[in-house]
């Protein structure tokens, strides 16, 4: 049984992957599967496909809290992370923000103390816009 953590990191490598490719979630999924005998469970999927689905959505989000960076600029392992907390802060109320948040520091793993502290900067003017009603039910 995977814990939510796990679930986390098997959707950030499945985005961060989907960054180099023009594969489909389902082809790179199936690949994974074959390879690393990756068994994504409902949460990873529901991670990965919601952050793939809502992708355009999400950089519209993110892209005016850069602060003169354009997510062209940013690395693929930051923008696979903020891509996924940004689609866990706006369509999963069950998870509360301050989890999602410190789920973030999967930036610390992979990418180092820098990008975190950018990728929490950002997360932060995220969460300072969400609408009021979305952060009282992920707060309770």
């Amino acid at each position: 049984m995977m814990t939510r953590h796990q679930s986390r990191q098997e959707a950030f490598c499945l985005l961060f992957e989907k960054s180099f490719s023009d594969m489909t979630l389902e082809e790179i999924i199936e690949g994974a599967t074959e390879t690393r005998d990756l068994q994504p469970n409902e949460f990873t999927m529901q991670l990965a496909q919601g952050t793939v689905d809502h992708v355009e959505e999400l950089d519209a989000l993110i892209e005016p809290k850069l602060k003169n960076w354009k997510l062209s600029r940013i690395s693929k392992v930051s923008l696979a992370i903020l891509r996924m907390a940004a689609y866990e802060l706006m369509y999963v109320p069950q998870v509360p923000i301050n989890v999602t948040v410190d789920e973030a520091e999967l930036a610390k793993q992979y990418a180092g103390e820098d990008e975190y502290a950018f990728i929490n900067g950002v997360l932060g003017a995220v969460i300072r816009d969400m609408d009021p009603q979305v952060k009282d039910k992920k707060a309770k």
